[in-house]
């Protein structure tokens, strides 16, 4: 977790650490790294590096946000299914359906079609396309746990649906829910970028990473750095989450 977590902390901090404004021109387009550019200019002669401090942190927020939704009603969603077979079965079928449609064609209808969403609509898109999977890992998950004798027992004791989904089941899928966490948030980062790097509108800031890959790609044998600083900033946060989720698994149960 910890180039994640450092690159996290460089993009909340960012905006204090940048040596210049986000939009100030200090150069000509695309110019070579030097001292008052440490990785050169960007298409308009701005600074990478203070474009790079200041674009990370609505696209990590945003992404997080994204992540604590869609697990959540996931994970309600999967358990309520694993204590009712038949309600199961009808977000069974909804989640086929959803999970049928492209996630891609998904973003382009909801933001196309609501182009005042900003990040609400990227948080619908979201909980439409990452709900159905995500929701199928927790009923199997839960599925165990509602067969043992201690869910058994509360629900001939007439406990209550709610009680028994927060109660009894969500607090023994913990590993589950921080597996699930951040592999939605690597998907989360996923959506974001495309969303951005596709021109639709998101409230993520004009300078995030992605819009730095799309606007600087046509300068990139120019300035390089322009575009594989932010690429490099968004595959470090993915990788090295998606590592730390993949260890978390693989670990010995206490």
């Amino acid at each position: 977790m910890l180039p994640a977590v450092l690159v996290t902390v460089l993009a909340v901090l960012g905006p204090t650490l940048a040596p210049h404004a986000a939009e100030a021109p200090v150069g000509i387009p695309f110019g070579p790294a030097d001292s008052d550019a440490w990785l050169g200019t960007d298409r308009l002669g701005r600074d990478v590096l203070s474009q790079l401090l200041y674009g990370g942190w609505g696209l990590l927020l945003l992404s997080a946000v994204i992540a604590v939704a869609v697990t959540a009603l996931s994970c309600v969603l999967g358990t309520v299914a694993a204590l009712r077979p038949r309600v199961g079965l009808v977000i069974e079928h909804a989640t086929d359906f959803a999970m049928l449609l492209p996630a891609v064609l998904g973003i382009l209808l909801v933001l196309t079609s609501w182009p005042d969403a900003g990040a609400a609509g990227l948080l619908v898109v979201a909980l439409l396309f990452g709900t159905p999977y995500c929701a199928r890992v927790f009923a199997a998950a839960a599925a165990g746990v509602a067969a043992s004798g201690y869910v058994e027992a509360a629900q001939a004791s007439g406990e209550t649906l709610s009680h028994l989904v927060f109660r009894e089941v969500i607090p023994n899928l913990r590993e589950v829910i921080a597996a699930q966490l951040g592999l939605r948030f690597v998907t989360a980062v996923y959506v974001v970028s495309t969303a951005s790097f596709l021109q639709l509108p998101t409230t993520v800031g004009a300078s995030n990473w992605a819009v730095m890959v799309r606007e600087n790609a046509s300068g990139m044998l120019l300035n390089p750095w322009a575009v594989l600083a932010p690429s490099l900033a968004i595959a470090i946060v993915a990788v090295s989450v998606n590592l730390a989720v993949t260890a978390f698994g693989r670990g010995e149960p206490r």
